[in-house]
């Protein structure tokens, strides 16, 4: 990680979207090259170079979707080698570059503060050192109080050392908002389907999912001031009004919708209260699930298509065109259907570029999203609510599938390919990357007014 990550860290002219860019995209070449080794699959031979460049981009960009099995497939060494690329995937390639700076005694310099501060979305470059310090210490402990819970239910039934790794697996893929899953011991493909009624490993894995969503300076604010809301800055208190209402909205209409239909009615009352927690949860780009998605009715797959889209909160380990731009949108919409010149929540307002940037960062998941899955669906023929399906899936970084990916065509998986890698990103940072100059001009043209709508 180091070696590959030093120059691009150490470089004076690169702006922080391009090392974020460039670490992303060395990382998932390097996971490539590990996956083809001989002794990365259960079959000696490795995998072939798109086979392995597929799932090395779902690993390090926590998306979870896969072409094979990860069980039945890869190595012990193939699936060490899945679970690193998330974890670093998951946290940042620049945050666990700093962590490989800090252990190793090296001196943080302003260009990589700089770096640091854009990487998790920080307000500030101060302090950013610390807040790298506590993401990575709260990451960790997080990780293992949901293995140790996870061991509890897969050491009994998997063994004391296969359980603990089957336990260490799930809770890093869930918290990194992965979806990947060891489950195929049990049926290939199957996720959690197993555990529909367990509440230890749907809690746990929910738990996870929600919190490494949430943001890495919402944990901050939390940890600095507890109960007392009205203390949060405006991100955190708009992350967590959207996370819950969301939540919220999602397992109503699973509970009181979607799983009283007929293809349900094998399903105890418990099971359908799990159920539909989790399918509120999950596609907020985690990638697991404990149903059979192909059962699910197109409503319910509409939904899930739209979570997935909306995805988890800046800074975290999710993707999707985030919360807090969601919430932005709304907000503004709110302004003027009020006719207030200005978004206004919780006694503060928002800036106007701010919009200016949900609008940006929408209209470009929009327009990838619909573009993806309506060359899937030209290309491989298949039905158009499937092709959304894996392209939101795959913008969202989230994993779910409705059984397409490992039969779409190379053209398809690339397409997937591209789709993870920009959602994983992140909208900004790749126009930041892709235009140069900071494009600001001290002139303006004149105003004319033009009617919308």
């Amino acid at each position: 990680m180091r070696s590959v990550l030093t120059p691009l860290w150490k470089s004076g002219q690169i702006s922080p979207a391009r090392v974020i860019l460039y670490g992303f995209l060395l990382l998932i070449l390097l996971g490539t090259g590990l996956l083809m080794l001989p002794f990365s699959t259960r079959e000696w031979g490795g995998a072939p170079f798109s086979d392995a460049l597929f799932t090395a981009t779902s690993a390090t960009c926590v998306t979870g979707l896969v072409i094979h099995d990860t069980a039945g497939y890869w190595s012990g060494f193939g699936q060490l080698v899945i679970l690193l690329l998330i974890q670093v995937g998951g946290m940042g390639v620049v945050t666990m570059a700093v962590a490989v700076f800090m252990f190793s005694g090296k001196r943080i310099g302003l260009k990589q503060r700089w770096v640091m501060q854009e990487s998790i979305a920080a307000p500030q470059m101060g302090g950013i050192v610390r807040m790298t310090c506590f993401i990575l210490k709260t990451a960790f402990a997080i990780e293992g109080a949901g293995a140790a819970a996870l061991a509890l239910r897969f050491c009994p039934e998997f063994g004391l050392w296969q359980g603990l790794w089957y336990a260490v697996f799930h809770a890093i893929s869930a918290f990194c908002n992965a979806g990947f899953d060891l489950m195929g011991v049990k049926a290939p493909f199957s996720s959690l389907t197993g555990y529909i009624g367990d509440p230890v490993v749907n809690l746990t894995i929910m738990l996870l999912i929600v919190v490494g969503g949430l943001g890495f300076l919402t944990w901050r604010d939390i940890f600095t001031h507890c109960f007392r809301f009205r203390e949060y800055r405006l991100q955190s208190k708009l992350i967590l009004t959207a996370t819950a209402a969301l939540l919220l909205f999602g397992f109503l209409f699973f509970l009181l919708y979607e799983f009283r239909l007929p293809q349900w009615a094998g399903m105890t009352l418990g099971e359908k209260v799990l159920a539909a927690m989790f399918q509120s949860v999950t596609p907020r780009t985690a990638g697991f699930n404990t149903v059979e998605l192909t059962r699910m009715s197109e409503p319910g797959q509409l939904l899930t298509i739209l979570l997935m889209l909306t995805g988890g909160s800046p800074g975290s380990t999710a993707g999707g065109f985030k919360t807090t731009t969601l919430a932005v949108l709304l907000l503004s919409a709110a302004a003027v259907f009020r006719k207030r010149r200005e978004a206004q929540c919780f006694g503060r307002r928002v800036q106007d570029g701010v919009l200016q940037n949900a609008c940006a960062i929408f209209m470009l998941y929009a327009l990838f999203f619909l573009a993806g899955g309506i060359l899937i669906c030209a290309i491989d023929q298949v039905p158009l609510m499937d092709a959304l399906f894996e392209a939101a899936s795959a913008i969202g970084t989230v994993g779910l599938s409705l059984g397409g990916t490992a039969r779409f065509s190379l053209a398809s998986r690339m397409i997937l390919i591209f789709l993870m890698y920009f959602g994983r990103v992140g909208g900004l940072t790749l126009i930041y990357a892709v235009v140069a100059g900071n494009g600001t001009s001290a002139s303006q043209f004149p105003q004319e007014q033009v009617t919308v709508g």
